[in-house]
């Protein structure tokens, strides 16, 4: 079997494929500056013969599925397989497997960091300090920036898979109290309460986001749940912008409803004028979509792909 490999992939992941199923052509879409096309996949595909594929960013289309449907599986080194046309997968019964929690602990270590960020008032007392306002006054700064911890704090998850079940693990010991709404979990633990998504909002301090997108979940978050937050609760949102309604988050941010926002997602992006709105808010730490951006996930995705990979060519072989 010949693996194209587009995906970053570091060389010992490589060696382990390339001993189990055959040789890897490697072409990661780094060195092309950007995501492959539909048309450059499809040419990448062609000239190293492959009979499978693991990528991460490409336009993996109906397109370049039907040019080659003998494809023996398509690998997607994200959360989920967004990037690729999973109907056109499933009429070519070509198998797609996809890397769950790669990066759960690099956006649960970016929404510790941030929402402590925020309730330490970090950014403000920095910019302060730089723009030299520290007068002979010795409390100034000690008054003026006195901030909350996040002991103690209720943290609402909307929604409770790999991330904020990792974000719930790393806080629960602070201590935060931990509540979750999703009808597709069952009670995780014990230590963490499964109860509505109207009572995630009335009662959290912390509302944090980890929706996926689809046509249930599209702005799902309004106007009806972010009016009924707590005035001094924050609300964080590191997974899709799509599942928040922008014009009804705006309103409560540029209104003092609420305390604040950590937003790492955005409904353009770049983004549009009304984006920055948000983003040059005082009460707003924004960061540009990097909530999963860290060396480590790579070497995590590598970890599970091929897990999932071996593992099923094995069963594979059993068949024979």
């Amino acid at each position: 079997m010949r693996i194209l490999v587009t995906a970053p992939y570091h060389a010992k992941g490589q060696a382990e494929l390339s001993a189990v199923l055959g040789e890897v052509i490697y072409k990661p879409w780094k060195t092309n500056g950007r995501a492959f096309s539909e048309d450059e996949l499809i040419n990448l595909l062609d000239t190293s013969k492959a009979d499978a594929l693991i990528t991460e960013h490409d336009h993996v289309t109906a397109k370049v599925i039907n040019s080659f449907p003998h494809l023996e599986f398509i690998g997607v080194c994200r959360g989920t397989p967004s990037n690729v046309c999973l109907k056109t997968a499933k009429e070519k019964n070509i198998p797609v497997f996809h890397t769950p929690a790669r990066n759960s602990q690099a956006v649960a270590e970016l929404f510790l960091a941030t929402v402590i960020d925020i309730l330490r008032n970090t950014a403000a007392s920095t910019k302060w300090l730089k723009e030299k306002n520290w007068d002979n006054g010795a409390h100034t700064s000690y008054l003026q920036f006195k901030g909350n911890e996040l002991a103690n704090k209720t943290i609402g998850m909307v929604g409770f898979g790999a991330v904020p079940q990792r974000i719930a693990n790393m806080v629960e010991n602070f201590p935060c109290t931990i509540q979750f709404y999703d009808p597709f979990v069952e009670q995780a633990s014990s230590k963490y309460k499964k109860t509505s998504l109207a009572e995630v909002f009335k009662t959290s301090d912390i509302v944090s986001i980890h929706l996926p997108v689809n046509e249930t979940t599209i702005e799902m978050i309004n106007n009806d749940l972010i009016s009924t937050m707590q005035t001094g609760a924050i609300f964080v949102n590191t997974a899709r912008a799509a599942v928040v309604k922008r014009d009804d988050l705006l309103y409560a941010i540029e209104n003092n409803l609420i305390r604040g926002a950590v937003l790492d997602v955005f409904d353009h992006e770049p983004p549009d004028e009304k984006d920055y709105r948000l983003i040059h808010h005082p009460n707003v730490l924004a960061t540009p979509h990097i909530a999963g951006a860290t060396h480590e996930v790579e070497d995590h995705h590598v970890a599970i792909m091929n897990d999932r990979i071996i593992k099923w060519f094995a069963k594979q072989m059993s068949k024979i």
